[in-house]
């Protein structure tokens, strides 16, 4: 599960939030601080459709979460980890 990528700021409680809830569930991502990636902000604003959202975290599969509950986060972890064991 190391194909995540959370992009976000480090002022960002939200963002601060999603990461310890990866971290406590010793998932891999990659972080990216769209204040100093122009390339990522407008990542964000696409995926957005023009809104500046963060977290959001990008998966494998190409699907992707905006500023997700922990709880939502945790249930799109826990199917990741399914669908690894299964493949």
């Amino acid at each position: 599960m190391s194909d995540i990528t959370v992009y976000g700021t480090t002022t960002c409680s939200d963002c601060r939030r999603s990461t310890r809830l990866l971290d406590d569930h010793q998932v891999a991502y990659r972080w990216v601080n769209i204040e100093t990636d122009p390339v990522a902000t407008a990542m964000v604003l696409e995926l957005n459709r023009g809104a500046r959202v963060i977290p959001t975290i990008v998966f494998a599969d190409g699907s992707f979460l905006a500023e997700p509950s922990d709880a939502e986060l945790a249930a799109k972890i826990a199917l990741l980890g399914s669908s690894a064991t299964q493949g």
